[in-house]
């Protein structure tokens, strides 16, 4: 029976000392900035929201400035990068504007609201030679290692099947971000993302694509249930804002199986089941929960020392595929958001 391999990843620790600014200080930003400062020796130097108060409160718990615009926030040369944590919606405005200010930047995924923006921002940044990369944590964690290398080892035989779901339960208000078609919201970005993102990191790019959904009263979508298949092997992908379900992910192949427990998008063990019934699981994560965001910050601080314009572990090409296949799904379950239908 294979041996399950050990994770490759690297201590946080060890990764250069960066200074980054973050737009946007919201929850998933205050997550990324708790996790830099406690296991990496990088700082949230500044932050900059639209509100100068909110700026202010967010950026006293790290001793960073606050600014009461994004365009402040860009322009300060005591920053080395920058981090966007808004909503889907603004991704592409905001990123651009660091980009044009000469800041390496990571976003949040999903990278953008839909391909053509992602496009864009991939072209500007390699016009300017500027390190740029979607911050689609879970791929740069110890357990996403321990499966890339067993996939590259073949352990697991001729992959069939990969399945991945996420789904959560939100009591929430229709003017809630999640809800609000303005701000790109629904299921599939938010937490379909991971799924997608991981069916990719197994497959690759799907030869076709099959999807169905249920939308909200406001119009965004409440569940969303995809096959993409690349040649004969099928990635299942479900998702929705209605439910806690388990949350896992699993890659089975005809010779044996891998099992990621839920939340599986965070740091987790991995189960190596054979196709004759041998088990082995690889060790418990040192850093636990959304304390792994400082995985891919590290990753980031590691690529900007190094010179490089984007992470060979998620390039961006790969960022760009995700991205189209996101838009093909909206466009079989009729979700459009308000600014494309204008546009």
């Amino acid at each position: 029976m294979t041996t399950l391999p050990s994770a490759r990843t690297a201590d946080p620790a060890d990764a250069p000392p960066i200074r980054w600014g973050i737009i946007a200080p919201g929850w998933i930003a205050g997550q990324f900035a708790d996790a830099v400062h406690k296991y990496s020796k990088s700082t949230v130097a500044a932050v900059g929201s639209r509100s100068q108060p909110r700026a202010e409160e967010f950026a006293a718990r790290y001793g960073a400035r606050a600014y009461g615009s994004y365009e402040a926030l860009v322009a300060d040369d005591g920053i080395d990068a920058v981090y966007v944590a808004s909503p889907h919606s603004h991704h592409a405005e905001q990123a651009r504007l660091a980009l044009r200010a000469g800041k390496p930047v990571l976003i949040e995924k999903a990278f953008t609201q839909n391909a053509a923006q992602a496009a864009e921002l991939v072209d500007l940044a390699g016009a300017s030679g500027l390190l740029l990369m979607e911050a689609m944590w879970s791929r740069f964690l110890p357990h996403y290692d321990v499966v890339r290398q067993l996939l590259a080892d073949g352990a697991l035989g001729e992959v069939q099947t990969t399945a991945g779901d996420h789904g959560q339960y939100f009591d929430i208000a229709p003017a809630h971000r999640l809800l609000n078609p303005d701000l790109a919201g629904g299921a599939l970005l938010d937490l379909g993302i991971y799924p997608v993102s991981f069916t990719s990191f197994v497959l690759g790019a799907p030869d076709e694509i099959q999807a169905t959904g249920t939308m909200t009263a406001t119009g965004v979508d409440a569940q969303v249930t995809a096959v993409l298949r690349t040649g004969a092997a099928h990635g299942i992908v479900s998702t929705t804002q209605t439910a806690k379900t388990p949350t896992t992910a699993s890659v089975s192949g005809t010779a044996a199986r891998i099992e990621i427990a839920g939340d599986f998008y965070v740091p987790q063990a991995v189960r190596l089941t054979t196709r004759t019934g041998e088990t082995q699981e690889s060790a418990a994560p040192a850093i636990a929960g959304h304390e792994g965001l400082v995985y891919q910050a590290a990753h980031f601080a590691e690529l900007l020392r190094a010179g490089s314009t984007e992470s060979p572990l998620l390039p961006l090409a790969e960022t760009l595929t995700i991205m189209r296949t996101l838009d093909e799904i909206r466009r079989q379950i009729g979700l459009v958001y308000p600014n494309e239908r204008a546009a």
